[in-house]
């Protein structure tokens, strides 16, 4: 007993340990290796225990640890813990399928949980076979534990990893067999390195056709989508996919909202484009309570967090977010699928008379060249309340500039140039909305919309509107993101699609910092777009009243924002701004069984290779008397592989007496060859080692016959013939 523990605990480490380095492989940067060790180690404590009753109070000891470590729940709450268990585990799993390996732990803590669950798993089911002497279990274990995670990282460091799993091989060899030094050790490690180094790079041959398992999704019956946005404004038409991809959840009260990603802060070369991040991108501190959103990433392929406009701050874990002014964050490895993480914005709602007395008193951040008044390359407009003076370079927009004038020149507050300009747009102005425009004359794109088209989509509306009120003397720019989506109001949950992407306007008020406005019309009737008080009315501007005289738009809690939703108008479509490209990821088919029987598969032909190497190099010699040895034993370690015991000196007599007894074959013309090979006179030797070879096959095959399949089976994967105890 004694020396038996030292044995079980060697082992039991080595394998532990390769399983735990195969899978920590999947990780960049290696996220607390402690805590896999820790893990590790808890799996191999129940082995090391006798009585049965031991052995399961460390069990529970260990389990109840590791669930500690790997998902911070606490075992002494068991009411939580099941669901908090499966909602971690679930989430972590698919996110295997879905987010390329290796994974940044920092942003993906729900994986970094799968995988130390999976060291916990497979190190304890290997600690197990170990302690009960059960080699092939203990090897088949070792070749899934670490040869899974091998397939997922990719065949770099695929050779690495097969040599790791060979020597747990060995020394699950080594430490289960019942011989001081196996005679089997140099043939098994060719076999186990030819299962390891195919199971270590199967992702190369996957890539060849053969089979792409590590990318299956048993889940779901569609392939995943990954949807990807150019958020810069683009003029040529957009086209979206008739079916519709949800790219995110979001966890927010039933307020509709947009749902920011970026802004374009630059009007540069006749388009707005994302410029360097700015400190007047948050100037206004929040003026209220803020508004919480839990964020949940299926579908977006992007760096950008996006949150309910406008954002102040984000929490994402320990993810390495980089965020160079407040509301403004981005993940530079990139958001994928599962990814999680919660926002807070300063959605204000403001009341139109509220804005009406908000004073065009701007921070120099704001009117300084270069930042938000800007029209083009160094031309800087004065403020609103200032005297206006046309800059010759801006000929080729001057009927732009004339027509802001034309229809809010007149207007005394930045709050009713931004009304009238945002009604002039979405109804007075005989606008009509499209994701295939017209095509563009010579002139600038955004002029030929206003003056000769009036056709587009919403980057044409929010990129003319924000240049408009520049015009004007009002700081503004383009937003770009998703318009609220549909509500679930049983879960709390905004379903955000691809064919939410959408343009609109921020508008910067005293007081109230940015604020977003909508000049896009809804793509069909009776669909509203913004539910804000300020945007839900058109204020007298010819008189300078603040009294509300025509209303525009929802009401304050009108789901339905998602008016101007891309592929509901007639002319569908979806490239640009606020275009996705879809990328699919592999296929979600295929079947966890064929995984199983990859495996057992490279681990059944490792052992029979291993035999016939071992039985076939006992005849690469031209001694008869040796090839008799050869014969007599394999036939010796066929009986063993069947259960048949024997001496390890016994004679070839007693041998086919076994034989005779056990499974009624007659053996006599065997034993009678064999040993005049191996006692007869020599002259006669050399042709009786070849009868003796032949009444063997013969003998071989009337024993198989004799047998049931399931025993023959057995036979062929057993390594009793090689020491190791039953």
């Amino acid at each position: 007993m004694r020396r038996a523990l030292p044995r079980t605990l060697l082992t039991s480490l080595i394998p532990a340990a390769v399983i735990a380095t195969a899978w920590l492989r999947l990780e960049s940067p290696i996220n607390q290796p402690l805590r896999s060790v820790a893990v590790a180690g808890l799996a191999v404590l129940p082995a090391l225990l006798r009585p049965r009753a031991a052995r399961i109070v460390a069990l529970v000891l260990s389990a109840g640890t590791g669930i500690w470590i790997a998902y911070g729940v606490s075992p002494l709450r068991p009411r939580h813990l099941p669901g908090a268990i499966w909602s971690q585990f679930s989430g972590g799993f698919l996110e295997f399928y879905d987010v390329k390996t290796p994974f940044d732990p920092r942003v993906h803590a729900e994986m970094r949980a799968v995988l130390l669950t999976a060291v916990f798993g497979f190190a304890l089911a290997v600690a197990l076979a170990v302690a009960a002497r059960r080699p092939i279990p203990a090897l088949l274990l070792l070749l899934a534990g670490a040869g899974w995670p091998a397939t997922l990282r990719g065949p770099s460091g695929g050779l690495v990893v097969g040599g790791l799993i060979l020597l747990g091989a060995l020394s699950v060899l080594a430490g289960l067999t019942s011989r001081n030094v196996p005679r089997v050790v140099i043939p098994a490690a060719i076999g186990l390195a030819l299962a390891a180094l195919v199971a270590s790079t199967s992702s190369a041959v996957a890539k060849g056709g053969l089979v792409s398992w590590q990318h299956w999704n048993f889940t779901a019956g569609q392939p995943a989508v990954s949807v990807a946005f150019v958020w810069n404004a683009q003029y040529a038409g957009i086209h979206f996919p008739r079916k519709r991809t949800t790219v995110l959840e979001v966890k927010a009260p039933q307020r509709s909202l947009y749902w920011r990603a970026a802004v374009l802060d630059d009007f540069v070369g006749d388009r707005w484009a994302e410029g360097p991040a700015r400190r007047a991108d948050a100037l206004e501190p929040p003026t209220h309570k803020l508004l919480r959103q839990d964020v949940q990433v299926l579908a977006l392929s992007d760096t950008h967090l996006v949150g309910a406009s406008v954002p102040v701050r984000y929490d994402a874990g320990d993810a390495p977010l980089v965020s160079n002014v407040p509301g403004v964050a981005e993940l530079p490895s990139g958001l994928t699928r599962g990814f999680r993480y919660t926002v807070w914005s300063d959605a204000a709602q403001p009341t139109a008379v509220e804005l009406t007395h908000s004073k065009p008193i701007y921070p120099n951040e704001l009117i300084e060249p270069g930042t938000f008044l800007d029209v083009g390359r160094g031309i800087t407009m004065p403020p609103f309340g200032r005297p206006r003076i046309f800059r010759s370079e801006l000929e080729r927009y001057a009927p732009l500039e004339r027509t802001a004038i034309a229809v809010a020149g007149k207007a005394r507050t930045p709050y009713a140039a931004a009304v009238a300009l945002m009604s002039f747009f979405r109804s007075s102005g005989g606008f009509m909305y499209t994701n295939q425009p017209p095509p563009l004359g010579t002139t600038a794109p955004l002029v030929d919309f206003v003056t000769r088209t009036r056709a587009g989509y919403c980057q044409y509306f929010a990129g003319a509107m924000a240049l408009m009120l520049r015009y004007l003397g009002v700081p503004a720019r383009v937003a770009v993101g998703f318009s609220s989506g549909t509500y679930d109001a049983k879960a709390g949950v905004w379903h955000v699609t691809d064919h939410d992407a959408h343009a609109w306007v921020e508008v910067w008020f005293r007081g109230y910092g940015w604020l977003p406005f909508d000049p896009t019309p809804a793509a069909r009737p009776g669909r509203g777009q913004l539910s804000a008080p300020y945007a839900a009315a058109a204020v007298g501007i010819a008189s300078g009243r603040s009294a509300i005289v025509r209303a525009i738009g929802t009401g304050p809690n009108d789901p339905r924002q998602s008016g101007h939703r891309h592929g509901d108008a007639p002319s569908t479509g979806a490239r640009g701004a606020s275009s996705p490209a879809e990328s699919s990821s592999p296929s979600s088919h295929g079947s966890l069984l064929l995984l199983l029987a990859l495996v057992l598969g490279a681990a059944f032909a490792a052992i029979v290779i291993t035999k016939v190497v071992v039985r076939r190099a006992r005849y690469l010699t031209r001694d008869p008397r040796r090839l008799a040895a050869a014969c007599r034993q394999e036939l010796a370690d066929y009986l063993v592989d069947q259960h048949i015991d024997s001496a390890r000196s016994a004679t070839l007599h007693e041998l086919g007496a076994l034989v005779r007894h056990e499974l009624a074959v007659e053996p006599d013309a065997f034993v009678a060859a064999a040993t005049a090979a191996r006692f007869g006179p020599p002259a006669g030797s050399e042709r009786a080692a070849r009868t003796a070879r032949r009444e063997l096959r013969a003998l071989t095959r009337s024993m198989r016959r004799r047998l049931r399949v399931r025993d023959r089976l057995r036979g062929i994967v057993s390594l009793r013939s090689f020491g190791f105890a039953p």
